[in-house]
């Protein structure tokens, strides 16, 4: 006798419909140092500024917010120390080490140089000023 589960069937989800994430919202601790960081460092377009706590910048047919965690009264600042996401912005691949050398002129910390991956990518990982893992890369 066995363990095994049997798999449920497929199910059909008003969530099925979902065929791209339209944004991504990172949640600050140092707004103006990401700020400085996405605009300056990145060089991302801003979008719009909705408050001092809401930022956007558009990316293609996506939007990347920087906001300060308040939806709710009881709403903690992120803690120090514990990034919360990691992004990957895919580009060519001159590209990936166009970005390194920007990254090295604005005195970036690389936590890992350009590199062919045997999966198929190669791949630049450094973090924002709030620690988020952030990658460039380029399929190859």
């Amino acid at each position: 006798m066995t363990d095994e589960k049997t798999p449920e069937p497929a199910r059909r989800s008003p969530f099925n419909s979902i065929r791209a994430i339209d944004y991504t919202v990172i949640f600050v601790r140092d707004m103006a140092a990401m700020r400085r960081f996405y605009e300056d460092v990145l060089a991302f377009p801003l979008s719009r500024e909705l408050s001092p706590n809401w930022i956007e910048y558009g990316l293609g047919s996506n939007t990347l917010a920087l906001a300060r965690p308040s939806r709710t009264a009881a709403d903690a600042p992120i803690p120090a120390g514990s990034a919360s996401l990691q992004l990957a912005f895919r580009v060519s691949v001159a590209e990936v080490d166009q970005c390194a050398n920007e990254l090295a002129r604005h005195g970036v910390a690389l936590l890992s140089p350009p590199t062919n991956q045997s999966f198929g990518h190669r791949t630049l990982f450094f973090r924002d000023p709030d620690g988020n893992l952030l990658e460039v890369y380029a399929e190859i």
